[in-house]
C-alpha cells in the first residue's frame, strides 16, 4: 500500500512536471469556458532617418519624396517613436465540427492631433484588423477586416498576419511595389488538398483618384467632386460594388518551407451621376497578379510579386489612382504595372538578411477638352504627378535573445534608396526626386 502511493505520488510529480513544462513552451493563454484567449504583441522602439524631409512620421509617404529645390528636399529629418507598438488578441474555440477563432491586432498609427509630437506624444490606437474565421472540412470563411487577399501570402490563402508576406522591413508602409490593403472583406476559401487552396474575396470598393499617398488629379468637373474619394473623403463617395478578388494558391510543403505559388485576378467597378442629363456612366477595371516564393536552400527564400491592370492603383498603398474621370463624365480607368522581388536569408538562428527592389509605373489618362486639364499625367501636370517610382531596400534583423517563456529581443535594420520620376519637368526643375533612408528598430516581443 506505502509503494502503490509513492507511485501515485511520482506520477502525479511527474504529471505535474510535464505540464509546467509545456505551459512554459507555449505562448501566453487562458482559458474561459470553453473559449482559448491568446494574447499577443510587441514593444517597438523605431528611430529613422531620411536624407530628405518627407515629413510622414515613421511610415514613408513614398509618393511625396519632396526635389531637392525645395526647402524639404534640402533638409534631412530624423525621428524616434513607439508608435509601431502592437497589441494582438485570438480567441478561439472548437465547437461541434467546427474550428472557430476571432482575432484583433491593434497599434498607435491612428490618427494624431497636429500637436501630438510636442509634448505628450499621445499616439492613437488604432484598428488593424479584427476578423472571425470559421473553418469546417476543407471549407472557410472569413468575414470583418483583415489583409486583401490580393497581399501575398506565405503558406495557402491564410489569413493570419504571420503569414502574410509583406516583408521584413522596418518601415510602417513596407516596400514600394507591394500590392496591399488593410480593409473590410468577405472572404470564401476552398481547401481542395493539401497543396491547393482556393477562394473569392468580396471586399470594400473605392473610387479613389489620388491624394491619400498619392497626388491628387487636376480638377475634377464640379459634378462629379463629391463622387469619388480624392483620399481626404473619408465614406462621402458612394461605392458601387465590392471589389472582387479570386485567387489560387499552391504549397509544395503545407508547412510553407518549400514552393509556394499564387495567381490572383481583380474586378472593380465605378460609375459617376451627371445631374444635368440623369445621365449614369459606369466602368470596369481589372487585373491579375501573380506571386511566387521559394526556398531554393535551407533558411534561403526567394520572393516575386507583380500585378497589372487598370482600376487597381489604391492598392500599391494609395500612390496610383484608380480612374479618371473626364469632362462629360465618362469613367476610364488607369492602368498601373508594378511588383517586387529580392531574397530573405536566415544565415543563422539569430540573424536573417533581406533585400528587396520594388517599382510602380502608372500610365497616364487624361482629357483636355475643356478650359482646365483634367486627369492625371497630361502635359505640363504638376510635379507630384507621379509617372514611376522605385525603392531598393537592404536589411539585416538580429535576435540577441529567445525564450520560450518570456518572449524575445531583437534589433531590426534597413537602409532604402528612393526614386521618384513625375511625367513633366518644368525647365531648370529637377528630373526626379530622391532620399536616403536608414531605419533602426529595438522589439521586445511576446512569447
Amino acid at each position: 500500500m506505502v509503494l502503490m502511493l509513492k507511485r501515485t505520488q511520482t506520477l502525479i510529480a511527474a504529471l505535474a512536471m510535464a505540464a509546467a513544462c509545456a505551459l512554459a513552451q507555449s505562448p501566453l493563454q487562458v482559458k474561459v469556458g470553453s473559449l482559448t484567449f491568446t494574447p499577443g504583441g510587441f514593444l517597438d522602439f523605431t528611430s529613422v532617418y531620411r536624407t530628405t524631409a518627407v515629413g510622414s512620421g515613421i511610415g514613408t509617404n513614398f509618393a511625396a519624396i519632396p526635389y531637392n529645390n525645395t526647402a524639404a528636399g534640402r533638409m534631412s529629418e530624423f525621428r524616434e517613436s513607439a508608435q509601431n507598438s502592437r497589441l494582438t488578441l485570438k480567441v478561439s474555440a472548437a465547437p461541434a465540427g467546427l474550428d472557430l477563432y476571432t482575432y484583433l491586432e491593434t497599434d498607435f498609427l491612428g490618427n494624431q492631433p497636429g500637436n501630438v509630437a510636442v509634448s505628450s506624444n499621445s499616439d492613437t490606437l488604432r484598428l488593424r484588423v479584427f476578423f472571425l474565421d470559421v473553418r469546417r472540412g476543407g471549407w472557410e470563411i472569413v468575414a470583418g477586416q483583415d489583409w486583401s487577399m490580393l497581399t501575398p501570402g506565405k503558406v495557402g490563402l491564410s489569413p493570419m498576419p504571420g503569414d502574410i508576406a509583406y516583408g521584413q522591413t522596418v518601415d510602417t508602409n513596407y516596400q514600394v511595389g507591394l500590392t496591399w490593403a488593410r480593409q473590410p472583406q468577405f472572404r470564401l476559401l476552398y481547401h481542395a488538398s493539401p497543396h491547393f487552396t482556393a477562394g473569392v474575396s468580396l471586399e470594400n470598393g473605392e473610387p479613389y483618384i489620388g491624394g491619400s499617398s498619392g497626388a491628387p488629379q487636376a480638377t475634377i468637373p464640379g459634378a462629379y467632386a463629391g463622387q469619388v474619394n480624392n483620399g481626404s473623403s473619408n465614406f462621402s463617395a458612394p461605392g458601387f460594388t465590392p471589389d472582387i478578388i479570386a485567387k489560387l494558391a499552391y504549397d509544395s510543403d503545407p508547412a510553407g518551407k518549400g514552393i509556394h505559388l499564387e495567381v490572383a485576378g481583380l474586378n472593380s467597378n465605378f460609375r459617376t451621376f451627371t445631374p444635368a442629363t440623369g445621365l449614369t456612366q459606369r466602368a470596369a477595371g481589372g487585373g491579375i497578379e501573380a506571386d511566387a516564393a521559394a526556398y531554393v536552400a535551407p533558411g534561403f527564400r526567394l520572393i516575386a510579386n507583380t500585378f497589372f491592370g487598370d482600376g487597381g492603383g489604391r492598392y500599391f498603398f494609395g500612390m496610383a489612382p484608380d480612374l479618371v474621370v473626364r469632362q462629360d463624365g465618362s469613367v476610364s480607368p488607369l492602368l498601373t504595372r508594378g511588383g517586387m522581388a529580392g531574397f530573405e536569408w536566415q544565415a543563422l538562428p539569430t540573424d536573417m538578411l533581406y533585400t528587396y527592389y520594388g517599382g510602380l509605373a502608372i500610365k497616364p489618362g487624361f482629357d483636355l477638352s475643356g478650359a482646365t486639364p483634367v486627369g492625371y499625367g497630361y502635359p505640363g501636370a504638376a510635379a507630384a504627378q507621379n509617372r514611376s517610382i522605385q525603392e531598393a531596400t537592404l536589411g539585416l534583423n538580429h535576435t540577441f535573445w529567445k525564450s520560450a517563456k518570456y518572449g524575445s529581443i531583437s534589433l531590426m535594420t534597413q537602409a532604402s534608396y528612393l526614386v521618384r520620376t513625375p511625367f513633366a519637368v518644368a525647365p531648370g526643375a529637377p528630373k526626379n526626386a530622391h532620399s536616403t533612408m536608414l531605419f533602426a528598430n529595438l522589439r521586445f516581443s511576446l512569447p
